[in-house]
């Protein structure tokens, strides 16, 4: 192990041990997962065509050939679930993946070469800051039009600022370090210093903010397929299942917005108690 590694404790053993004791943490990475498997398969596990329109009743409850019961043209839920969990789950996704990636390396560059840089980029930083997401993606919907892919760029954008704060302030944080001084006093190069150093020890900090802003991906999203203005019809979405089962849950037929509902929930608690646990880990970590 050398100089730099002692100096920055990177060792994965108190981590493992924290996470095996965890239930929480078990728990929700099991959901997560679960979740995410039947994303990745749910158009070949479902039972019936999820745009078949009267394959039950109308409003049908839970039975045996439907285990979510059927919606407000007799369309089984189940299948609609299962197939709108791709859009529901891999958007927020690649929204996270978008957002994460341009502002930490934007963040990165800000705290390496400071100065000008810094300041410059700090004003960008500070005029998309000021446009609510939702706003921006509403704004690209009108733009070009509805679907999934206007919100899911614009709410990358959006959320660039938060993320390049937060790894802004740990990478100047990280660089402030006696063993960074080590570093360059021992003729290491600088992208040797970044890539071998300062990225590693970014990591859990950006792996927890792209957990939390999973949670807030997952929710605009629903909210924009909420409104009518993300995936459309007959395509499946969780947010807009909601939307479409609204009125049949004053007819005593909550299923519909029910169960999208449970599991947009659901994935946003999971993602979000791994988050806070791999945030204290990293904290306890650099203590």
């Amino acid at each position: 192990m050398s100089v730099a590694q002692i100096a920055q404790g990177r060792v994965a053993r108190p981590a493992r041990r924290a996470a095996q004791r965890d239930w929480m943490f078990i728990v929700s990475l099991v959901l997560f997962g679960l979740v995410a498997l039947a994303a990745i398969v749910g158009p070949w596990l479902a039972p019936y065509d999820p745009d078949q329109l009267y394959a039950g009743p109308v409003n049908g409850a839970a039975s045996l050939d439907h285990l979510f019961g059927t919606d407000d043209v007799g369309r089984d839920i189940l299948s609609r679930v299962l197939v709108g969990g791709g859009a529901s789950v891999f958007a927020p996704i690649a929204i996270v993946i978008l957002s994460t990636l341009s502002g930490a390396s934007i963040a990165l560059v800000a705290a390496w070469f400071g100065g000008v840089a810094r300041g410059v980029i700090a004003r960008v930083i500070d005029v998309i800051f000021a446009i609510p997401g939702l706003v921006l993606a509403v704004l690209a919907v009108a733009m070009f039009g509805k679907g999934l892919a206007a919100p899911v760029v614009a709410l990358s954008i959006a959320y660039i600022p938060v993320v390049a704060r937060l790894t802004q302030t740990a990478a100047s944080r990280e660089l402030g370090k006696p063993y960074i001084a080590a570093l360059r006093i021992q003729g290491v190069s600088s992208l040797a210093i970044c890539f071998r150093h300062l990225i590693p020890a970014l990591v859990p900090v950006v792996a927890a903010q792209a957990a939390v802003g999973f949670g807030y991906a997952m929710l605009d999203l629903a909210a924009i397929s909420f409104l009518g203005l993300g995936q459309q019809p007959p395509a499946a979405d969780w947010g807009s299942m909601i939307a479409s089962g609204q009125a049949s849950i004053l007819s005593g037929a909550p299923e519909q917005s029910l169960f999208p509902s449970i599991l947009v929930v659901i994935t946003i608690l999971a993602v979000g108690i791994i988050g806070a646990r791999v945030t204290v880990w990293a904290e306890g970590k650099e203590q």
